[in-house]
C-alpha cells in the first residue's frame, strides 16, 4: 500500500441485507484491509455488515477502530471482539471522528446511513476539503442507483461531469482493494476549482 494510506474508513450497513453477496463482501473486505497492513475504521457495530468487517479484520490480525455515538450503542450493539471502540455525542461527531482517523474511504453495501456517509465524503472531496480516495464498492450491483442519481444530476446540470474523478468505482473487493493500493498522493485543490 502507499506510504500515505494506513487507515481506511468503510462505510457499512446494519443490516446484511437479502443477498448474501454482501456478507462475504464485507468478510472479504475485513480480511483484505488487514492482510494489507491497514487499519479499519468503522462505526462502532457489531451487528450486519459493520459487524461482520470488523469481526473479519480482527480474525485476520488486522487493528480495527470503532466510532459510534452513544444513542446507538443499544441498538447496533457494538462488538466485543473490537478493542478500540470510541463513544461520540452525536452522528455529526461520528462521522468527523472517522474522517480524522481515516486515510481512504470504501463504501460497501449498506441503507440510509451508508447513503448518507458516502455523499458527505464525496462532498467534502468536492468543496476541497481533503483530497483522501473515496472508493464505491458495486457488490451485485448495489450502487447503481446511486450512480445512476449522480449521472442524472450531471445530465441536468446540478453537478459539474468533473465530479466523476472525486470517487471511483470497484466491482468487487480485489479491484477495491488494488484501487486503494494504486491511489496517488493527495492533491491540495483550492474549493473552486471543483465546484
Amino acid at each position: 500500500m502507499p506510504k500515505h494510506i494506513r487507515s481506511v474508513a468503510v462505510f457499512c450497513g446494519a443490516r446484511a441485507g437479502t443477498d448474501p453477496a454482501h456478507l462475504a463482501a464485507a468478510q472479504a473486505l475485513g480480511a483484505g484491509i488487514a492482510a494489507a497492513g491497514l487499519a479499519l475504521v468503522y462505526g462502532g457495530g457489531g451487528v450486519g455488515l459493520m459487524g461482520t468487517v470488523a469481526e473479519a479484520a480482527i480474525a485476520a490480525g488486522g487493528r480495527v477502530q470503532g466510532v459510534i455515538p452513544e444513542f446507538l450503542t443499544r441498538v447496533e450493539r457494538p462488538s466485543p471482539v473490537v478493542a478500540e471502540l470510541e463513544v461520540t455525542t452525536s452522528m455529526h461527531t461520528r462521522k468527523t471522528r472517522m474522517f480524522e482517523l481515516a486515510d481512504a474511504f470504501v463504501t460497501l453495501s449498506g441503507g440510509l446511513g451508508t447513503l448518507d456517509e458516502t455523499v458527505e465524503i464525496i462532498t467534502w472531496r468536492q468543496l476541497g476539503l481533503h483530497d483522501k480516495p473515496i472508493i464505491i464498492l458495486d457488490v451485485q450491483g448495489w450502487a447503481q442507483p446511486f450512480l445512476a442519481m449522480i449521472e442524472a444530476l450531471i445530465a441536468q446540470g446540478f453537478v459539474p461531469e468533473s465530479n466523476r474523478r472525486l470517487y471511483a468505482v470497484a466491482a468487487d473487493v480485489p479491484a477495491a482493494l488494488a484501487l486503494l493500493r494504486d491511489a496517488p498522493p493527495p492533491e491540495t485543490a483550492a474549493p473552486a476549482e471543483r465546484l
